[in-house]
């Protein structure tokens, strides 16, 4: 069974109505496919990405079977800084290139592993004041 899952946030409403009528939508914005080809699933992608390139906003992530990627995962991206998979020592990982994901720029590989360590808050010059309500 080769399982085909698309995530949608915050995108326009005919993307919902598109997804819709090929494939099941689970919760709000979460849609699968127990029984997608490749040809249907390249088209699909293929109408998505066309209207993302007209009027860009959310972000849709695609996950779905591919024996030639990294875990046999294939998985494409709209809207969010590229993902791919890496398997290190036999645990897979993902791979964010640059862009901003959750408020900072994250470069290289990041899992959860990972110490998670933040370089100091920067310090106000001396002749500012804080202001009152930040302390």
């Amino acid at each position: 069974m080769s399982l085909t899952l698309i995530v949608t946030r915050d995108v326009a409403a005919r993307y919902r109505g598109f997804l819709s009528s090929v494939m099941p939508e689970l919760a709000p914005g979460v849609y699968v496919s127990t029984d997608m080809t490749k040809g249907v699933r390249d088209r699909v992608w293929a109408v998505a990405s066309d209207w993302w390139d007209h009027a860009p906003g959310g972000s849709i992530v695609m996950a779905y079977p591919d024996a030639h990627a990294t875990g046999r995962l294939g998985v494409r991206v709209l809207g969010l800084p590229p993902v791919e998979l890496a398997d290190v020592d036999g645990v897979r990982l993902v791979v964010r290139r640059g862009g901003v994901w959750g408020g900072g720029v994250r470069r290289g590989v990041r899992s959860c592993l990972a110490p998670h360590t933040r370089p100091p808050p920067p310090t106000p010059p001396r002749n500012v004041i804080p202001c009152k309500c930040a302390i």
